[in-house]
């Protein structure tokens, strides 16, 4: 899904790579025991190891390493037996040990890849260049104070998955619908919780323009942008930005940039370091970091059904189309709540409830999944109600409506509010004869071939039923009473 910008001298082709960084969902940090958990005032989950204290060192929490390797099996990676972690060296005031524990010439998980499905219902496979373990700096606040700025050095020492693609991306939606589908394959194995807004998945993006099927051009990276939007956003910008500068005869700088948000655009924060820049060397208070065959095995056996598995299964096993069973393993729990709708049902039909009428409601009172008013049980309840006859698809919209408003079984509003579909054939037969009898005119009239009128017919009967006359019956009846 190649999409091509128009510049003065012709088309451009965007080049975008993303770097990944995803919170592994432990209760302690990647070297110490201090609470990795989200929020807590200032400076409290920070053990002497995450200060940068003189003599401390770092030890190794096993349970970061196993969910960095389940990640990687879940991105079709190779798992390296044996990595090593580095020293990335830098001076920044929320970096107390003045360099960064992360790996880089040997990570934990090399080359893999992920299908992303695309808004036009096609699907891509973008590479995975490597996945490495790392520890998070700490934050500085500029806000707190006129003219000085504070440290908070709670998310120091954090677990992080840094997961870097190749550049295989071409537009904005292909990298947006990568970090969609990246965040879902993490919230399936539990190894990050992907909750952007708190920070513990974050995008550094790099964007580049060229010629189509030129050489590729020098890149920018925007850092740490932190929604899907503002991801796509931040191309947007970020490529036009450089075919400006190319066409106007400029060059681009390789540097580091920031994205605004409130104002779509991006600023530069400083010269692009490389490699050699960091001094990268082996940390010499850790190992080398053996990982079995046997361990990655195991974990292997634990995991959970992935998203694309998932939706070959629901297309194979119910039915569903491409484009269904894609928006509903898109979270975990909506897959799972559809298959307990769909438990004893047609799964079309739950398919359909989920995806319009649940997930309809639950957006227009802002609410999520876990808080809906209407468990998957009742939803199945209520289809069961339509499946049997007992109430018609339309009195099952506002019967839903009940059930989202107070929380009742459908069953219940049905009892109550006296909406039990009739399908007693004498009694549709006597509201038929009486709308006949009440429009000769127009019997005349579709007996002259105004077809269209049949459906008047229909709307009539259904209006003297309060809607609870049988649909299928009130079609079939006026049918031979029409052509008789």
């Amino acid at each position: 899904m190649t999409a091509l910008l128009k510049g003065e001298t012709g088309d451009w082709e965007m080049v975008i790579g993303l770097e990944v960084h995803a919170q592994v969902l432990t209760k302690s940090k990647l070297f110490s025991g201090a609470s990795a958990e989200f929020g807590g005032a200032p400076n409290t989950h920070v053990s002497p190891v995450d200060a940068g204290m003189p003599g401390m060192l770092p030890v190794i929490n096993k349970e970061c390493v196993k969910k960095a390797v389940m990640t990687g099996l879940g991105l079709n990676a190779k798992i390296n037996n044996v990595s090593v972690f580095e020293r990335k060296n830098y001076f920044y005031p929320d970096l107390p040990q003045g360099y960064q524990i992360s790996q880089y010439q040997h990570p934990i998980v090399g080359e893999g890849s992920i299908e992303i499905d695309l808004p036009d219902g096609s699907v891509k496979v973008v590479g995975i260049e490597r996945l490495h373990l790392e520890q998070d700096a700490g934050k500085s606040l500029h806000d707190q104070h006129p003219q000085k700025s504070y440290v908070d050095l709670n998310r120091s020492g954090n677990p992080l998955m840094e997961i870097v693609s190749k550049p295989d991306m071409r537009s904005p939606e292909e990298a947006g619908a990568y970090v969609t589908k990246l965040r879902a394959i993490v919230r399936y194995l539990g190894t990050c919780d992907g909750n952007m807004d708190e920070g513990s998945m974050r995008c550094d993006v790099n964007v580049s323009v060229r010629k189509p099927g030129a050489e590729l051009g020098t890149r920018c990276e925007i850092k740490n942008v932190n929604s899907v939007r503002f991801v796509q956003q931040a191309i947007e910008f970020e490529a036009r930005r450089q075919i400006e500068i190319i066409e106007g005869g400029g060059v681009i700088k390789q540097e580091t940039r920031l994205f605004d948000t409130s104002n779509g655009t991006t600023r530069s924060m400083r010269s692009k370091e490389d490699a050699h820049d960091y001094r990268y060397f082996p940390d010499p208070d850790l190992l080398p970091l053996t990982v079995e065959d046997g361990f990655i095995e195991d974990i292997r056996k634990t995991m959970p059904e992935l998203p694309d598995a998932k939706k070959q299964r629901f297309m194979d096993e119910y039915g569903l189309s491409h484009q269904d069973a894609s928006v509903l393993i898109g979270e975990r729990e909506r897959g799972d709540f559809f298959e307990k709708v769909a438990k004893g049902h047609d799964a079309k039909l739950a398919s359909n409830w989920v995806l319009s009428e649940l997930l309809g409601a639950l957006h227009k009172a802002e609410k999520d999944l876990k808080d809906s008013p209407v468990t998957a049980e009742q939803l199945g309840e209520l289809i069961g109600l339509i499946e049997d006859d007992t109430i018609s698809g339309r009195i099952a919209k506002e019967v839903f409506a009940e059930m989202f408003g107070t929380g009742k079984n459908a069953g219940d509003i049905v009892e109550a509010r006296g909406l039990k579909q009739v399908t007693d054939t004498g009694e549709i037969e006597k509201i038929v004869d009486a709308v006949l009898a009440e429009n000769p005119d127009k019997i005349e009239q579709y007996k002259g071939g105004k077809d269209k009128l049949f459906g008047f017919f229909v709307g009539q009967v259904m209006k003297k039923s309060g809607g609870k006359a049988n649909p299928g019956m009130v079609n079939d009846l006026l049918k031979k009473k029409l052509e008789a």
